[in-house]
């Protein structure tokens, strides 16, 4: 062909429905859009190319996103792919989908977040209102009590329908959005000038930054100059954050390995609607977080959690500010009681029994109304005072008998308006396995009490970490203070937190232990990186404030009672057929640690020597009887074991003999690992007669026969074995001379080899330093040639010259000797005249005029010229 043949692109077609509210520019029009965004005050622009999977999947979330806001916002869609599309010219986009908002002229605002339709549309909202109003106290107690930073602004509209700087702060709303598409700044305004006294705003056009703990900040106009830009940089370089929100967007990224390296993190994994009007949880998550970092018992902060506290505050407020005697008697919260599981002291007479109660805190009991101003939440004060009551009568509970329940109510000795009730039961040590060793939590059933008809009823199994309990299993730690406030500034474990919307990032829940099919997602974590481990809040309890105080509790004391959670591969995937046991995380306590003798390899994918050992454990395991002992692995990589079973180099080979798996054994490191090696190793740390079971039961002399035979056949086997194994080391040792042989002749030829090498480079360097002389000869010869072609050049051109002057003279004088030899025969007719007589002239002939007499020196002209001619040659 002359030239090749390319098909041409097919036209674009509609992304979008017809129907869709969404106005599809599949030509990509970007002047269309740019002329019918003039007219709208808040557009949003979707670029999309067709054949991205995530513009598709984009599509239908915009759609939804649209259908609910298309009557205050524009929505465009546009093809940035199409090549004869201006969008394609213009825009030089590296990834798709992209979401631009615009606000009148100001823009773009580029989205960042979930391609989610909640997500996309609380950023829309948050565009076209970027100020919040605030129009009273109760709000104002709301917007400051939010977890998000928050700035305000104070404007007085009385004056002038747009006051001085109004305009200013709306843009630096705007671009705080911009600068951060997560919108973790808040931007509010105030109009009346008693709210703004409270946050100490005087002036109309202040603007406020509230900060929980560090002093709270007012725009220093006459340091920066007050432009929205300022003011914005000011704000997100001065915001103090309570937690963060985490949005790993799913690719190679160091967002969660930038966080962790801060310190320990917890990961508060929760089901979040960004268009819910509230979200009880997050209140109870930013009570805790102010209660955690309130080192200096803030009033502020105390006002705050108070705010927090209430349930429907601003119906409870008008209420007391309208009629204080209509308010309502049913209790402020019904919800949740206040218990907690009491375990009475060990080093009690009793020894075979322990005493559980279930100690609750009820403010009703006994009639007592609640006050309008107390906490109705259950708080660890009121714990500690219920406790410190409890323990105090303690004894009451002594003649409990064994499997029976009972309930009392005290009046606890710090409120006389508090009550606490107590149902308690004896339980037996063996059988309810009273304290979990691993756990270091409660295992045995608590009792749920109803403080209106005293009777207790058995509930699930509670795994949660009480602090209350831990004070016997570690007497040297001082549990006593159950005071939540300020813990931060108490411990040199301060915890960062963080939040992931549970609806689209569980799959990191779940590689942190979290279940993968549960009806609620809500997840807990401490990832701690420079300790290696991470705990996990049991998923059986519910997240909220309680559990998560105990939790941050518990990890923040020296000997924390928290275990580390191990990840270990699925047991299913491995048969149990193999001569070798695959152990995994989950396996590792009914394989290793049962009666059997066990001969564990630690090993991990990327270990370049462990390969190299499976035929010896192969061979290992089918010369030892499998009833009675297994050879087992580990793939230390993929699962976590406890600290006392890991191992600090690879590969690793420990014994555990049978029925003392306290004594295990490491395999010498300077031993090799080979079959003899191994089974000498064996024989010799699992001698029977050292087992416990064996001495207390004298074997008989039939036994001992019977078991000398074994013996003597499993040493005859052994001996056979062995025999093969020498046989074949000396077929070895044979090949390894033969290849010992093979490799000094070819460390003699290497060694001649390199000898010439030597001796070739010697010559090499030789002939390169007469290459360099001969070139430096040549370039000095050739300057000197062409010096002398420069001045025979100069030569030829004088001697050219000088021809050409040589031509022109002898024409010269060619010329005077013609003229010479007219003289000359002039000067003969002359001579010839003056030889005849003169006649005398007649008088009065006239001369002409103009003649002369011939010159009398023309030989002497003539000489004079030729010697002119001989000194020009």
């Amino acid at each position: 062909r002359a030239k090749d043949v390319i098909i041409p692109a097919k036209p674009p077609v509609s992304f979008f429905s017809p129907r869709s509210p969404v106005l599809d520019l599949f030509q990509g029009q970007l002047d269309y859009a740019e002329y019918i965004r003039r007219d709208s005050e808040v557009v949003l622009l979707f670029f999309y190319a067709p054949w991205c999977g995530q513009s598709i999947a984009a599509r239908a979330e915009i759609q939804q996103a649209a259908s609910r806001l298309s009557d205050q916002v524009l929505f465009v869609a546009i093809n940035c792919w199409w090549n004869q599309g201006k969008c394609r010219k213009q825009k030089h986009f590296f990834y798709f989908p992209v979401i631009y908002l615009y606000h009148r002229s100001f823009g773009p605002i580029e989205y960042k977040g979930p391609m989610s339709a909640v997500y996309i549309e609380k950023f829309v909202r948050r565009v076209m209102k970027p100020l919040l109003y605030i129009p009273s106290q109760s709000e104002l107690l709301d917007f400051l009590s939010d977890y998000e930073p928050g700035v305000l602004g104070y404007f007085e509209f009385s004056g002038s329908p747009q006051p001085p700087g109004y305009l200013t702060f709306f843009t630096s709303a705007l671009h705080s959005l911009k600068k951060d598409y997560l919108g973790t700044v808040r931007f509010g305004v105030i109009t009346n000038k008693h709210l703004a006294k409270l946050v100490s705003l005087v002036h109309s056009g202040s603007v406020y930054l509230h900060r929980h703990f560090n002093t709270s900040l007012v725009f220093p106009r006459e340091v920066l100059n007050y432009t929205a830009e300022n003011i914005c940089k000011w704000a997100l370089e001065n915001q103090e954050t309570l937690f963060r929100w985490l949005q790993p967007h799913g690719g190679k990224s160091l967002l969660l390995n930038n966080e962790l390296k801060k310190g320990p993190a917890l990961f508060l994994f929760i089901p979040f609607n960004p268009l819910a009007e509230s979200h009880p949880l997050i209140d109870e998550i930013t009570e805790v977080a102010l209660e955690y970092n309130n080192c200096h018992g803030d009033q502020v902060v105390e006002r705050l959690l108070q705010h927090l506290r209430r349930v429907d505050a601003p119906v409870l407020e008008s209420l007391a500010l309208e009629a204080p005697s209509q308010l309502p008697d049913t209790p402020l919260i019904t919800a949740s009681p206040c218990c907690n599981t009491v375990v009475l002291p060990q080093w009690h007479s009793f020894s075979r029994t322990h005493n559980i109660c279930e100690l609750c805190v009820n403010q009703t009991a006994g009639g007592v109304k609640p006050s309008s101003v107390s906490m109705p939440q259950c708080s660890f004060f009121e714990m500690a005072a219920a406790l410190d009551s409890f323990y105090l009568k303690e004894q009451t509970f002594y003649h409990v008998a064994s499997d029976s329940i009972e309930c009392s109510n005290f009046l606890t000795s710090y409120s006389p308006f508090s009550y606490y009730t107590a149902c308690c039961r004896t339980i037996s040590r063996g059988v309810a396995g009273f304290i979990d060793s691993e756990q270091g939590v409660f295992e045995a059933p608590t009792v749920a009490f109803s403080s209106l008809e005293k009777k207790c009823e058995v509930d699930a199994p509670s795994s949660v970490p009480h602090i209350e309990e831990n004070r016997y299993l570690f007497p040297g730690v001082d549990m006593t203070s159950t005071n939540f406030t300020g813990l931060s500034c108490r411990t040199n474990k301060t915890l960062n937190i963080y939040l992931l919307d549970s609806n689209l990032f569980w799959l990191y829940a779940e590689r942190l232990g979290a279940p993968s099919s549960t009806q609620v997602k809500e997840f807990a974590a401490i990832v701690d990186v420079k300790e290696e481990s991470h705990y996990i809040l049991d998923p059986k309890q519910a997240l909220m404030k309680l559990t998560l105080e105990s939790f941050i509790q518990n990890f923040s004391v020296l000997y924390s009672p928290l275990k580390r959670h191990l990840i270990g591969s699925d047991s299913a995937q491995f048969p149990s057929q193999h001569l070798i046991t695959e152990v995994t995380t989950d396996t590792f306590w009914e394989v290793v640690l049962q009666k059997q003798d066990v001969l564990l390899l630690y090993y991990a994918p990327w270990c370049g020597f462990c390969p190299s050992l499976n035929h010896v454990f192969i061979q290992l395991a089918r010369n030892l009887p499998m009833d009675t002992f297994t050879v087992a692995r580990i793939d230390v990589s993929q699962n976590d074991l406890p600290w006392e079973f890991m191992v600090d180099r690879l590969p690793t080979v420990l014994f555990f003999p049978c029925n003392r798996k306290d004594l295990s054994v490491k395999y010498p490191e300077d031993l090799p690992i080979t079959l003899p090696n191994l089974l000498r190793f064996i024989l010799h740390h699992s001698d029977p007669a050292s087992s416990p079971q064996n001495m207390a039961n004298s074997p008989t002399k039939e036994c001992l026969q019977s078991e000398a035979v074994l013996q003597q056949g499993h040493i005859s086997h052994l001996e056979r074995e062995i025999q093969k194994l020498r046989a074949e080391i000396s077929s070895l040792q044979r090949a390894q001379v033969q290849v010992e042989s093979q490799l000094s002749s070819a460390r003699r030829d290497e060694h001649r080899l390199r000898q010439q090498q030597r001796a070739l480079e010697e010559q090499h360097s030789l002939l390169r330093a007469h290459s360099e002389q001969l070139q430096a000869l040549y370039e000095q010869k050739t300057r000197e040639l062409q010096e002398l072609a420069r001045k025979l050049q100069e030569l030829a051109d004088a001697s050219e010259n000088l021809l050409t002057e040589n031509t022109w003279l002898k024409i010269l004088v060619a010329t005077m000797e013609r003229k010479l030899e007219g003289r000359d025969g002039a000067e003969s007719l002359a001579a010839r005249r003056e030889v005849r007589p003169k006649q005398p002239e007649p008088s009065g002939t006239p001369q002409l005029p103009g003649s002369s007499p011939p010159p009398a020196n023309v030989s002497a002209t003539l000489v004079s010229e030729r010697n002119n001619e001989n000194r020009t040659d």
